[in-house]
C-alpha cells in the first residue's frame, strides 16, 4: 500500500508562490494515477490538479488552469504542485491522492472517491 507525504504549504501574500510536494514514502510512484485535491473550512473537498503515471496527461480545474502546474519525477518518487498567482481564495488544505493506472477509471480524474490513497494535508494560507 503506497503511502503519501505532502509538504511545501505555507502563509503567503496575494500574488506569490508556493510548490507543494508529494513524495511517496511507500511504494512505486509509477505505478499511480495522482491527483491534487483542497479543502477550505466549511466546504467540501475539491479538486485541483491530476497528472498520468508518466506525465503525459495533466488536468486542472477551471480555477486554478494557467496558474497551477502539476509535475512529476518518478525516480525520485515524487510530483509537484506549483502555484502561482496565488490567491485567497486558494486558502486550504492541499492534499495528494493515488489511485493506481491499473484501477483509474477513465474521465473520473476529479471524483475524490475514485482515490483509495490520501496524504495527510499541508495547510496553504493566502492573505490579502
Amino acid at each position: 500500500q503506497v503511502q503519501l507525504v505532502e509538504s511545501g504549504g505555507g502563509l503567503v501574500q496575494a500574488g506569490e508562490s508556493l510548490r507543494l510536494s508529494c513524495v511517496v514514502a511507500r511504494g512505486t510512484l509509477s505505478e499511480y494515477f495522482v491527483g491534487w485535491f483542497r479543502q477550505a473550512p466549511g466546504k467540501e473537498r475539491e479538486f485541483v490538479s491530476a497528472i498520468r503515471w508518466n506525465g503525459s496527461t495533466r488536468y486542472y480545474a477551471a480555477s486554478v488552469k494557467g496558474r497551477f502546474t502539476v509535475s512529476r519525477d518518478n525516480a525520485k518518487n515524487r510530483v509537484d504542485l506549483q502555484m502561482n498567482s496565488l490567491e485567497p481564495e486558494d486558502t486550504a488544505v492541499y492534499y495528494c491522492a493515488a489511485v493506481t493506472e491499473v484501477s483509474y477509471r477513465a474521465g473520473r480524474y476529479d471524483r475524490a472517491a475514485e482515490y483509495p490513497y490520501w496524504g495527510q494535508g499541508t495547510q496553504v494560507t493566502v492573505s490579502s
